[in-house]
C-alpha cells in the first residue's frame, strides 16, 4: 500500500497559505464556476500570485462584476469572463473551440446539489451527474491539448465527501429503475468527479499533465440552496478561504509535482476506507472512487455521450 501524502498545511490553512511565495506569472488558469463560493476565492488566490484567470461562469454578468472585484483587489488586470454553462454540451463546445493557447490550470469547480425533483440533462442523464461530471468531462477533453501544450499542467477535479453516499451506478446511473434520491445522485456525481481525475491521470500523465480530486469541506454557499442551508455542525465547517485551500494548493504547489490519480481534503491524501465515516469531519475517500476499473469504465461511457 503507498504512503499516503502529506503536506506542511491541515484543515484551518487558507488558499493564500497554501501557495505563499509560489510565482504563477505566465500561467493561465480556467476555473469553472468562479462567481460564487470557492471558485471566487479561488481565482483571487491563483491571481494574486500572478496566474492569468478565466472565470468560465453560465451567468456572465455577476462573473463581470466578480472579475471587476478581483482586479481591484489583486492589482491584477488578467482576470477575464467566458461563458461557460457546463450543464449544456453546445455551451462546453463553444468554450473549448474558443480557447487558443496553452492551459496550465484547469479547475473543474462548478457543480450543483441535490434538487428535489429528478431533472434530466445532457443526453437525458440526471442532472447532478450531467452537470458535475458529463460537461466537466467534455470540458476537460476538449482542453486536452491546450493542457498538454503547457508542459506541466493541473487538471483539478472538485468532489466532496458526499461521494461516500454511493457509488456510480452503472446499471442505472439516471433513475430509469430505482426511485430518485437525490443525496445518492449527487453522491454519484461525485464519485464521477474523483474518477475522472483518476482516469485523466492515467491517461494524460505522458502528456505532462496532473490530475486529481478534493473534497473542499463544509462551507456555506449557494450550493447548499435546496438543502436549506449547511447542516454541518459548527466545529467541522470551514470559511470560504479555508473551503479553497485545496484546490488552490493542487492546482499550483510545487510540492505536487507529478503526484496525481489521488483524492485529498484538508489539504492531504485522504485515507482509503471501506465504510462510510460516521462522525463528521473523518477523513476517507471510497475504494470504489479511486477503482481503476470503474475510472475507465466510466471514460469510455462519457466519451461515447459526449462524441
Amino acid at each position: 500500500m503507498s504512503t499516503l501524502f502529506t503536506t506542511p498545511f491541515d484543515r484551518y490553512s487558507t488558499a493564500s497559505d497554501v501557495i505563499e511565495g509560489v510565482d504563477l506569472s505566465g500561467k493561465r488558469a480556467v476555473v469553472t464556476g468562479a462567481n460564487s463560493g470557492i471558485g471566487i476565492e479561488t481565482a483571487r488566490a491563483l491571481a494574486t500570485n500572478g496566474a492569468d484567470v478565466t472565470l468560465a461562469v453560465r451567468r456572465t454578468d455577476a462573473g463581470e462584476q466578480v472579475a471587476a472585484e478581483l482586479r481591484k483587489a489583486t492589482g491584477n488586470d488578467a482576470i477575464n469572463v467566458a461563458p461557460l454553462d457546463v450543464a449544456d454540451l453546445e455551451s462546453v463546445r463553444a468554450f473549448t473551440s474558443a480557447w487558443q493557447g496553452p492551459l496550465h490550470i484547469l479547475i473543474n469547480n462548478a457543480g450543483i446539489m441535490m434538487p428535489p425533483e429528478l431533472e434530466r440533462g445532457i443526453s437525458g442523464h440526471e442532472q447532478q451527474f450531467a452537470t458535475n461530471y458529463l460537461g466537466h468531462f467534455a470540458l476537460s477533453l476538449g482542453l486536452h491539448r491546450a493542457l498538454a501544450d503547457a508542459d506541466g499542467a493541473r487538471l483539478v477535479s472538485v468532489s466532496s465527501s458526499g461521494h461516500l453516499f454511493s457509488p456510480v451506478v452503472f446499471d442505472d446511473i439516471n433513475f430509469r429503475f430505482r426511485p430518485y434520491d437525490a443525496l445518492a445522485a449527487y453522491g454519484q456525481s461525485k464519485t464521477a468527479e474523483v474518477l475522472l481525475a483518476v482516469e485523466a491521470q492515467r491517461r494524460w500523465a505522458g502528456d505532462g499533465i496532473t490530475a486529481n480530486a478534493l473534497h473542499p469541506g463544509a462551507i456555506a454557499t449557494n450550493l447548499q440552496r435546496h438543502t436549506g442551508g449547511l447542516r454541518t455542525p459548527e466545529p467541522y465547517r470551514k470559511t470560504v478561504e479555508q473551503g479553497a485551500a485545496t484546490s488552490v494548493f493542487l492546482a499550483a504547489s510545487p510540492l505536487l509535482e507529478r503526484v496525481g490519480g489521488r483524492y485529498f481534503e484538508d489539504v492531504n491524501e485522504a485515507p482509503v476506507v471501506d465504510v462510510r465515516p460516521t462522525q463528521p469531519g473523518t477523513p476517507g475517500v471510497a475504494r470504489y472512487a479511486l477503482d481503476p476499473a470503474n475510472a475507465e469504465r466510466l471514460w469510455e461511457m462519457a466519451s461515447d455521450i459526449v462524441r
